[in-house]
This record gives structure tokens, C-alpha cells and sequence, in this order.
């Protein structure tokens, strides 16, 4: 169920500090920016979790965000949004995931709501913490590692030159698909993005 009048939790999921920031892993962390940035708000820690928050509004009047970014390493982020959903009385509904994710080729953006984590440890705490897996989450795809490089070493290195000249598009697009799961719901975000 959702709240017509309560606010949206947007979670960034991505690992602090500056090392990490390129990384793939961090795209999250990317697609939070980019929407504070469009309404207009500015990160501060929040007083109540171990994150960043920033709010704002979708459009004048429109729903509310709050954006999270989660300061714990990416293994503990559930504590933090699970404090903020109940901070803010959020349903599960009204939470969205921005992540990574190795089953879907670089390029694509997907958008679901529950379902398994794929192995993602930010997804598994979450799913810990909330107590369900019923959150949206918008999968950002990365592809799988080459050769035979180890999935935990490829999500934690930063993105290629090929790739970052798409990045900026693409993180672009996570940030629209967010949006329109927010004014629009799931199924008819997915008939929009799922397409190319």
C-alpha cells in the first residue's frame, strides 16, 4: 500500500568516502546527487541515522522525496534506511532502492518491485532491516565482470573510459525512472524504459 500524502524514501545505495566514489558500486550514490540536485535540495546528516538526507519536492507541490544516502559500507545500509523509513513513516511501497546490478548489461536501467537481491549485500540488508523484500528497486546495469575477475573486485573498481562517456546519460535516465516510479507506479515505468 501506498501513502498519497506521505513521502517517497529514495536510497542511493553506494559506500562513503572519496575512494569509492567512481565506483560501479556507487551509482546509487550518483542517481541521489543528480535528483537533489533537480529539486533543488542539499545533503546533510540526518540526526536520527547514520546518512546523508536531502529533501525536496517532485515539481511545485508535487509528491515529497526524502533522498537518502547511507553512510554505513554498502553491508550495513539497511540500518540506516529502516531508522529513516520509520523516522518518516514511509511504507515499504514508497521505498525505492537506486543500485547496481551484474545481471543486466551496462546501459540498461530496470525497475522492480520486490524479488530476490542477487547476491547485492546493500539489497540484503535492506531486506533485513524493513523485515520485507515488497521495496522498488532500480537496478542499474553494470554487465559482468570480464574474463575472470572477481565480481566483488569489479563492483568496487571505478567505471571504464568507454563507459563514462554514457554514464552521465544513464545516470540521467536512473534518475527519470525514479521519477516516474514516484507520478506514475512500477508497471507503467516499466512499459516506458523497458523497451530499449
Amino acid at each position: 500500500m501506498t501513502d498519497e500524502t506521505g513521502p517517497w524514501l529514495v536510497v542511493g545505495l553506494g559506500n562513503p568516502g572519496r575512494e569509492y566514489a567512481g565506483n560501479r558500486h556507487n551509482v546509487g550514490f550518483m542517481a541521489a546527487d543528480l535528483l537533489a540536485g533537480r529539486v533543488g535540495a542539499k545533503f546533510g546528516r540526518h540526526k536520527r541515522a547514520v546518512a546523508e538526507v536531502a529533501e525536496g519536492r517532485l515539481g511545485f507541490g508535487g509528491p515529497r522525496l526524502v533522498l537518502v544516502k547511507p553512510l554505513t559500507y554498502m553491508n550495513l545500509s539497511g540500518g540506516p534506511v529502516a531508522s529513516l523509513a520509520q523516522f518518516y513513516k514511509v511504507p515499504p511501497a514508497q521505498v525505492i532502492a537506486v543500485h547496481d546490478e551484474l545481471d543486466i548489461a551496462y546501459g540498461q536501467v530496470r525497475v522492480k518491485c520486490g524479488g530476490g537481491e542477487g547476491g547485492h549485500n546493500g539489497l540484503r540488508s535492506m531486506t533485513k532491516s524493513l523485515g520485507t523484500k515488497e521495496y522498488v528497486r532500480v537496478r542499474f546495469g553494470i554487465g559482468r565482470p570480464p574474463g575472470r575477475q572477481d565480481p566483488a573486485d569489479f563492483v568496487l573498481s571505478d567505471f571504464g573510459a568507454v563507459e563514462r562517456k554514457e554514464l552521465d546519460f544513464l545516470v540521467d535516465r536512473a534518475a527519470d525512472v525514479v521519477e516516474s516510479v514516484i507520478v506514475r507506479g512500477v508497471e507503467p515505468t516499466q512499459n516506458l524504459y523497458h523497451g530499449g
